[in-house]
């Protein structure tokens, strides 16, 4: 199960816990949530701020994987034994903001980041109001959004506009 997703300078790290079976480089899994199938790359054991390449992972083991693109609480099984493990229990976002880019031609920026924070982390949600068009961010509390408009900032060179959320005019 994928329970984690970061981006390294070496692409997508998927932090996986794996509950049966071994995993090796050149193994094809299948995400259980997309129907995709998937080819394992490198596999890696973290230490702190270090990495070491490893060639089989077993039961038991949480690793990462690189350049697997799948999000967090995605089963990744073998195809002849497709199980989907119980996801993960997420809580309701409780603040929600609106925000738009300060420029027009960050909107592709702004859209990658707001699609990888999303994948990334579950408690992060993006809509579109369908009455204001505004496009919300909601999550766990202020500092929650915060960061994740700074990341934005620092990340992605997108800056935004933010504010509440329009309410609509009965």
């Amino acid at each position: 199960m994928a329970f984690k997703l970061t981006v390294e300078p070496i692409g997508q790290l998927t932090y996986i816990r794996i509950y049966s079976g071994t995993l090796k480089p050149g193994d094809q899994v299948y995400n259980a949530r997309t129907g995709e199938r998937l080819r394992i790359g490198h596999l890696k054991r973290m230490h702190a701020n270090k990495q070491e390449d490893i060639y089989i992972a077993i039961a038991g083991d949480i690793i990462a994987l690189v350049g697997v693109d799948c999000a967090s609480g995605d089963t990744l099984c073998a195809e002849n034994r497709l199980i989907s493990l119980e996801g993960m229990f997420v809580p309701e976002p409780v603040v929600t903001l609106a925000i738009i880019p300060r420029r027009q031609q960050d909107i592709a920026r702004l859209s990658k980041a707001l699609n990888r924070f999303g994948k990334e982390d579950p408690t992060f949600r993006v809509s579109v109001d369908p009455e204001s068009h505004e496009t919300l961010i909601s999550g766990m509390g202020e500092l929650h959004l915060e960061i994740y408009l700074e990341r934005m900032k620092s990340e992605y060179g997108v800056e935004v506009e933010v504010g509440n959320p329009a309410v609509a005019n009965p």
